[in-house]
């Protein structure tokens, strides 16, 4: 197939971009390059796949609504898989007309090409943060989402719900996929994990919020990729079980329309991560202990029952074999 993937130079993007090339499709990488973290570390990504015969790059902005046009209208894409957004949950804070650029006007952009374009199927990343308040664990697609409590989460929750109107109103299939904390090989240096790794082996100390004592449902890289690719290739239809009651979240009822988790379903405390961290540095973490950050959850847990039933899948690396991996891709790029 002949995919758009936005935000080729990501973290996540770029892993299903290598991985679609493997199998034969042919990939139209989209990506802005910005400067939020380090640029060469996007284009030692990009270096990966991007003299692949069957992948061509833009660079360009989802918010520039010419040139997503202009990628729509070229390339003609089947489907399309859209990860590119602004990164950084506390970043919104301080800069939030950039988040709902790149989140919200950017996403109506993609929205308007498959519209216009004949897409096939439309997958788009969203967040475990969109559960916001919720504290009923596991987390489920089959409860409302109605209470997020950063800007980001809201972008994400604001994508779920355009998604669902266009593909009502114009019967582009849609599915939405609920992100758990995702770590591994080629992360970003804002998250936890390279955080915590880089203060370690420089010998300072790493901020431990709340404590340590929050659970996290941290899902390796390999496995979301996994889960994007299943989902992409299960096409949703209507929900014929649908009979004028209200439709169930996850799954519409008037639409072609999925939301799915994608998480590890073994949710790990922090201070047990940080653990695994630092047998596989061999060396020791000097903990500042401090209070939850305001926007933060105690608790992320997924349910997949939805995944598995759909598509046969559900994440299964566990955080001892995906952080040794990570600290072995991590001492090959930086050390």
């Amino acid at each position: 197939m002949k995919i758009l993937v936005t935000g080729t130079a990501g973290f996540i993007g770029s892993h299903l971009a290598q991985r679609l090339l493997d199998r034969g499709d042919e990939v139209i990488g989209l990506d802005n390059l910005n400067d939020y973290y380090d640029v060469t570390l996007k284009q030692a990504r990009l270096a990966r796949f991007a003299e692949h015969p069957n992948y061509t790059h833009i660079t360009a902005d989802l918010a520039d609504r010419a040139a997503v046009e202009s990628a729509f209208a070229t390339h003609k894409p089947q489907r399309v898989v859209n990860l590119a957004a602004q990164a950084g949950v506390r970043y919104a804070a301080e800069n939030p007309h950039v988040y709902v650029a790149s989140n919200v006007t950017g996403f109506l952009h993609i929205l308007e090409g498959c519209r216009h374009h004949g897409v096939e199927h439309l997958v788009y990343a969203s967040t475990s943060s969109v559960y916001g308040a919720n504290t009923k664990m596991p987390f489920t697609e089959h409860r409302a989402t109605e209470h997020p409590l950063t800007l980001y989460a809201a972008t994400k929750k604001a994508n779920e719900q355009m998604a669902h109107s266009y593909a009502h109103l114009y019967g582009i299939p849609c599915t939405g996929l609920r992100f758990f904390t995702v770590y591994g090989p080629w992360g970003r240096p804002d998250m936890a994990l390279f955080l915590f790794t880089k203060a370690i082996l420089d010998g300072q100390p790493i901020k431990v919020f709340n404590h340590g004592h929050h659970k996290r449902s941290f899902t390796f890289v390999e496995d979301i990729v996994e889960g994007v690719i299943r989902t992409l290739d299960s096409v949703p239809g209507t929900n014929p079980d649908w009979n004028g009651m209200t439709p169930d979240p996850a799954t519409s009822g008037v639409a072609p329309y999925r939301i799915y988790n994608i998480g590890n379903e073994q949710p790990v405390e922090l201070l047990r991560y940080i653990e695994v961290l630092e047998d596989c540095l061999g060396r020791k973490a000097e903990m500042q202990m401090l209070p939850l950050q305001a926007g933060d959850v105690p608790d992320t847990e997924a349910d997949v029952s939805d995944l598995i039933a759909s598509v046969d899948y559900r994440p299964s690396v566990s955080v001892e074999d995906g952080v040794a991996r990570f600290v072995e891709w991590y001492r090959g790029y930086y050390v």
